[in-house]
């Protein structure tokens, strides 16, 4: 689902060379070159009520194939990345590009004890797309991911780990210099997760608590997102009164070299935006939200 467009020297296979650029953006990637060593942390708490209600009439149309909040969570983040593309921005070898798609990634459990095997989704979205898109996509994905043929970058590790060790090194190898200049095939980049704008993962069925996941200097993503379990949480409101409400707490990890953090408080508050009223969701994706003004 990406965006076609003519390619310009300095350009990638899955993103476009940002030539206009302020100094200390410019700067800092010559600076501080691994993705690894630029994460900055931050915590939402996301009110929960809205998004149950919305989930409840969406199932009510289909109960057969019912969107859970993990999909709504999904959805809202493709959407605020539509609306504030700098999040799709990444950083591969001292300079900063535009990913010239949007997508998502998670795991799927194939089987729900200690040694389930687990495989990957990825789901794509562009201005046009809603949350019924996300929905059919993230319910394919599940279809493969358990299935016995399972995804193609599974697939891939499955064979290269029969290879003998020196053939797997030297491969390796290959691929982090394929990586570094833009060269690695297209089929790896539509497949692999840390390829995608964002990687999330729904730690809360299992009863934890939101953390923060590590970004990887392999690939080009740029946000890593933990959902953490659904909980009791009291707040006191404007008028001075207690409330009690179901509330999830969401870690997001970010390479603070693509945007500044104006920029990110900005998105932050749009997503949250999105998800007080997630019913915009079944417009595409490029309707602005209700109540903001926000400039890309």
């Amino acid at each position: 689902m990406a965006k076609k467009q003519k390619k310009r020297w300095g350009d990638r296979r899955d993103g476009a060379l940002i030539r206009k650029i302020d100094s200390m953006h410019f700067i800092t990637p010559l600076i501080h070159p691994n993705r690894c060593d630029n994460e900055v942390f931050n915590t939402e708490r996301i009110e929960m009520e809205p998004i149950m209600a919305y989930i409840n009439r969406k199932n009510a149309g289909h109960p057969e194939t019912m969107i859970t909040y993990f999909h709504v969570f999904i959805a809202a983040f493709l959407k605020t990345i539509v609306l504030r593309p700098q999040l799709n921005r990444f950083i591969v070898n001292h300079r900063v590009y535009q990913r010239n798609y949007i997508s998502a990634s998670f795991t799927v459990k194939k089987e729900f004890r200690d040694d389930g095997d687990e495989s990957l989704a990825i789901v794509f979205a562009d201005e046009t797309t809603t949350m019924d898109n996300i929905h059919a996509q993230i319910q394919e994905q599940i279809r493969i991911a358990r299935s016995k043929e399972g995804d193609p970058s599974t697939q891939g590790m499955d064979k290269i780990m029969k290879l003998p060790r020196f053939i797997s090194t030297a491969m390796a190898a290959i691929c982090r210099y394929l990586d570094r200049h833009g060269k690695v095939p297209k089929s790896l980049i539509e497949s692999d997760p840390f390829y995608s704008s964002i990687v999330l993962s729904n730690i809360g069925p299992m009863g934890l608590e939101s953390g923060y996941h590590h970004l990887t200097n392999w690939g080009t993503c740029s946000i890593f997102s933990l959902i953490g379990r659904k909980k009791k949480t009291a707040s006191i409101q404007r008028d001075g009164t207690a409330k009690i409400s179901e509330t999830v707490d969401m870690g997001f990890t970010l390479d603070e070299r693509i945007a500044d953090g104006y920029y990110y408080a900005k998105s932050m508050r749009l997503f949250k935006r999105i998800l007080a009223h997630p019913e915009i969701l079944d417009e595409p994706f490029s309707t602005p939200v209700p109540g903001t003004i926000f400039k890309n």
